[in-house]
């Protein structure tokens, strides 16, 4: 056994033995952990990826007159002013209240040019009261000029996370990044064997008051960060899936703008890059052990995203060695995966945390309070009025074809039965493709006669499990006027159009209620 204390002494006498953890998983490997918690004082981690739950207080000082702002913007990214006269919380996924600008300038935008020292515009509006007479003020501000800079993040560093695809026919812009259709690609968000909370699996020595590396400055933990959860499944120790999480804290007036930025993901929104590092004292074997884990032995599951559901299919379970290949096998084809959190950078946080601590520079902290290590779940939230799904519906038996059908014989059945929509299904009625009366139009004013030179095989559908409003949005997303409705077998069982919607709300209306 060691202690914290025993440890700084070293670091003081600059006798302490510090390593990264890819070091020391090669050590542990070699020796074992008995012999490796012997010989290493100190391992430290590092991430450097993308951190949503992020965010910064500002304080900007009193004008003269002084203002009680009401609605804050820098650089056009409201800030949220509920807090005092001139205090203010921007989130990093804030985007901008420009339209033309919109997602492409965001509050993790204006926080990395604030620790990047450039001056953003501040434009305060405020209702005006007997002390705080000024209602609206407009200036430049930067991190020198403001008072206060703290950036508090609410939830950073998940200690494992999903694996994300998508199953679906159409392109997905996700929080994931953009998710190919028919599982074209595999995206990824950890440093794997450098992670922080991977090498500390159960917080024994990560808790209140932990004194860490954040974004090239000190910074501390100051408790679980929100949907922190404990109570996972787990293998080798590590959760497979998203477990516990930390909230942050750090000055910004001593942060380097190399190890925090400002991003968007296309057509999501605006994302702070936040790098973390944290050293993690080797007291005993087991720590040893859990600090010389491998990406091999750091399992996580792959996850579905092309279902808009809070609980999403688990496609397969894969290892860090395996996504750092580049490349993973689902359902016997191989498909690209690519890290969305960059590994060089967590590398470079690792190798600086260890040097500052080699320096003497940084002393390690005794946790005030460890974070909860079982007994702690997440809660979803609860909707009193359920989502109407899409089988719940009212639908007319749909009318279909198949490939080799005539196209003057798919044209008869479009007038016949005043439809717009033709999905085309094999002898299993199995979606193939989708025909309109607008491809009909087409094909007779180029001469086609084949139905297959006609129709759409890469179709938006609906699914029986969906919640309506989820395909409402998706009809408006795509510019399209109707959906074919399939089951799990991808069978076809209905259309949904856009006037089926239409209809649906104006009943819901008349009755007081929504989608």
């Amino acid at each position: 056994m060691k202690t914290i204390e025993e440890i700084n002494q070293k670091i003081r006498d600059g006798d302490a033995v510090v390593v990264t953890a890819a070091e020391m998983t090669a050590i542990v490997a070699e020796t074992g952990p008995e012999a490796a918690a012997r010989e290493v004082d100190v391992v430290t981690t590092g991430t450097f990826g993308a951190m949503c739950s992020s965010g910064a207080f500002l304080n900007f000082g009193h004008s003269d007159p002084p203002i009680k702002m009401s609605k804050t913007y820098l650089n056009g990214v409201e800030a949220y002013s509920g807090l005092a006269a001139v205090d203010a919380y921007i989130g990093a996924t804030q985007p901008n209240r420009d339209p033309e600008i919109g997602l492409s300038y965001g509050g993790s935008h204006v926080i990395e040019d604030l620790i990047r020292g450039k001056e953003i515009e501040l434009v305060a509006e405020a209702y005006g009261t007997d002390c705080y007479p000024l209602k609206s003020v407009e200036t430049l501000i930067s991190l020198e000029t403001i008072n206060q800079a703290v950036m508090v993040n609410p939830r950073n560093c998940y200690q494992n996370y999903a694996v994300a695809v998508n199953s679906t026919q159409e392109t997905l812009y996700t929080y994931m990044g953009t998710l190919l259709p028919n599982y074209g690609n595999v995206t990824y968000s950890s440093a794997g064997e450098l992670s922080p909370l991977i090498n500390d699996p159960y917080f024994q020595t990560i808790g209140v008051g932990t004194r860490i590396f954040l974004c090239g400055a000190e910074g501390y933990i100051i408790g679980e960060g929100t949907q922190h959860s404990a109570d996972v499944d787990r293998k080798n120790g590590v959760p497979v899936s998203a477990a516990g999480t930390l909230m942050l804290r750090g000055d910004m007036k001593g942060m380097d703008p190399e190890y925090v930025r400002g991003a968007t993901m296309p057509r999501y929104g605006p994302t702070l890059y936040v790098g973390a590092g944290i050293p993690i004292p080797v007291l005993n074997e087991d720590i040893a052990a859990a600090t010389g884990i491998s990406d091999e032995e750091i399992v996580c599951r792959v996850i579905d995203y092309g279902v808009p559901r809070r609980s999403r299919p688990v496609v397969m379970e894969t290892n860090y060695k395996e996504l750092k290949s580049g490349k993973i096998e689902i359902n016997g084809v191989e498909v690209p995966t690519s890290p969305l959190s960059s590994l060089k950078k967590a590398t470079e946080i690792a190798e600086e945390l260890k040097s500052w601590i080699e320096r003497g520079d940084f002393l390690l902290t005794e946790p005030l309070k460890h974070l909860p290590s079982r007994g702690h779940s997440t809660k979803p939230l609860e909707i009193r009025r359920p989502s109407i799904m899409v089988r719940e519906l009212e639908s007319k038996p749909v009318i279909m074809t198949h490939e080799d059908d005539d196209l003057r014989e798919v044209a008869r059945k479009m007038v016949n039965n005043n439809i717009n929509h033709i999905p085309v299904v094999d002898s299993q009625g199995i979606l193939r493709g989708i025909v309109t009366s607008w491809d009909i139009a087409d094909a007779v004013a180029r001469g086609k006669k084949s139905l297959k030179d006609v129709m759409t095989r890469r179709v938006i559908v609906a699914r029986e499990n969906e919640p309506v409003d989820v395909v409402a949005r998706r009809i408006d997303k795509y510019n399209i006027s109707g959906l074919p409705i399939v089951d799990e077998e991808n069978r076809v069982k209905g259309i949904i159009t856009a006037e089926d919607i239409s209809r649906l709300i104006g009943k819901l209306e008349n009755r007081g209620e929504s989608i």
